[in-house]
């Protein structure tokens, strides 16, 4: 049924916190570069392996090798934090793991980008606040369940150590980098809650009035007889809870937006 598919936040919300970060990440962000680095690209010079401070040009394909190749481009800048295109790249990859399918639109380059700077915004303003703390029994039990729910999982038989990992390799990320793409995720899940969901309260007003005008008709006609309000209230309230911090998380994205500077490059674009 329709009302029971908000049982988790981030399915709640997925245009804007499919939350993960870089495979690089120890503290922080770390796909977050200094803009005293903004060239659209850099070059790596095969001899020495150093990173010229000077923005590189696109070598033509008649170029020598020591010219240096292309690595990177700057997808988007937002209050100085750069977004690369490695990044946006990576955050499909990361999305294509997940249990719940998503559409092809939702898996576009533009709807990936967008949820890569709503998380920043996210992640500039957690910065502020003490950090949410994620137990390690947490989040085994997260991916336990992950690598059960998975689809594509029971090919790699992702039960097993090496199937799971054979499957992360697949889509190009390894166990450890997955596990604190995913640590992250959750903390962040966290923190939305905590800012949020806290002032809500949810009455019995509108728990019945729930129960009466979505879930009742629906039972109906499935010609299946519904169970009491009082069976299940405690489900009708999560999901109304998680409506509503759903919508402020939304409003509170644009004022952030609207306060700050972000800025989306086009390919052929210098960063500020």
């Amino acid at each position: 049924m329709h009302w029971m598919t908000h049982n988790t936040m981030a399915r709640l919300m997925p245009g804007l916190v499919a939350l993960a970060v870089m495979p690089g990440l120890m503290a922080g962000r770390g796909w977050a570069v200094s803009m005293q680095a903004a060239p659209v690209a850099q070059a790596v010079t095969p001899q020495s392996g150093a990173v010229p401070a000077a923005p590189a040009q696109t070598p033509h394909p008649s170029s020598s090798v020591g010219q240096g190749v292309m690595l990177d481009r700057v997808a988007a800048v937002v209050n100085g934090d750069v977004i690369l295109e490695s990044d946006v790249d990576e955050e499909r990859r990361f999305e294509e793991i997940q249990p719940y399918r998503k559409s092809e639109a939702e898996l576009a380059r533009e709807a990936m980008l967008e949820r890569l700077i709503d998380r920043e915004l996210i992640l500039q303003q957690s910065e502020s606040e003490p950090e949410d703390v994620v137990t390690d029994q947490e989040l085994n039990a997260q991916i336990v369940s992950l690598r059960k729910d998975i689809p594509d999982c029971k090919q790699y038989h992702c039960e097993t150590d090496d199937g799971w990992q054979k499957y992360l390799a697949a889509h190009g990320f390894t166990v450890e980098e997955f596990r604190e793409r995913w640590l992250l995720r959750m903390k962040l899940l966290k923190f939305i809650e905590v800012r949020f969901r806290s002032g809500i309260k949810i009455t019995n007003a509108e728990i019945k009035q729930f129960y009466d005008s979505k879930m009742l008709p629906e039972y109906q006609e499935r010609k299946v007889s519904p169970p009491s309000v009082d069976t299940i209230s405690k489900r009708i309230e999560e999901v109304l809870l998680q409506q509503q911090v759903g919508a402020l998380l939304v409003d509170w994205l644009k004022s952030l937006r609207a306060q700050g500077s972000v800025t989306i490059m086009t390919p052929v674009e210098v960063a500020p």
